[in-house]
């Protein structure tokens, strides 16, 4: 497995930056809950870093605890189910880094972004496409945002255990749809999202 590498952060750093952080999101794709973002600022690589769809629930668990320990600083954003479906869902996911960014600590010198897509702040940035599995600060981000709304879906599955949040966290999968249909959506179901609208 490739790891994403430091040198992004590193370039940057001796350019006079001091603090590079990376921003990554969670939940895009959902039918159900908030979409959830992550900035982090990394001293250093963290060993074992990587996308966190390539890592399995107990692997993006363990290395959260280590992110949580290096860090120099963590910031989350969360958009709710029901901004979502007022300002669709490319919106909340940018204004959910924004919130991610404005939740650090310490102000960052430059924002490494995964996707396409700038954030409406004032710090400088580069959007990096594939970002999670090039850059060691975003990759830590993807890892940081998905553990914590895996973590709220979990929540909401001893709110709605019916639906069973906890095996598919939100996601179309068959047995999403099978209690969907069952018992149609739920409070926190995205009603703007097919087959929901």
């Amino acid at each position: 497995m490739v790891h994403p590498s430091f040198r992004y952060e590193k370039n940057l750093i001796n350019q006079g930056c001091r603090l590079v952080a990376g921003v990554d999101e969670a939940g895009r794709g959902p039918l159900a809950g908030p979409v959830v973002a992550a900035a982090v600022i990394l001293p250093q690589k963290i060993l074992g870093v990587n996308d966190s769809k390539l890592l399995s629930s107990a692997a993006r668990e363990n290395i959260f605890q280590i992110i949580q320990k290096e860090a120099i600083s963590i910031g989350i954003g969360i958009v709710s189910h029901k901004l979502i479906d007022r300002i669709n869902i490319h919106r909340a996911t940018l204004r959910a880094m924004e919130q991610a960014v404005m939740d650090l600590e310490f102000y960052p010198d430059y924002l490494l972004i995964d996707g396409k897509f700038t954030i409406d702040c004032d710090f400088p940035q580069t959007a990096m496409v594939a970002g999670d599995r090039r850059c060691c600060s975003i990759a830590a981000a993807s890892i940081v945002a998905k553990v914590t709304r895996d973590r709220i879906m979990l929540r909401y599955h001893k709110k709605f255990p019916h639906y069973e949040f906890h095996r598919h966290k939100g996601y179309g999968t068959r047995l999403h749809f099978e209690r969907l249909f069952k018992h149609g959506p739920s409070p926190i179901h995205r009603r703007s999202f097919a087959p929901l609208s």
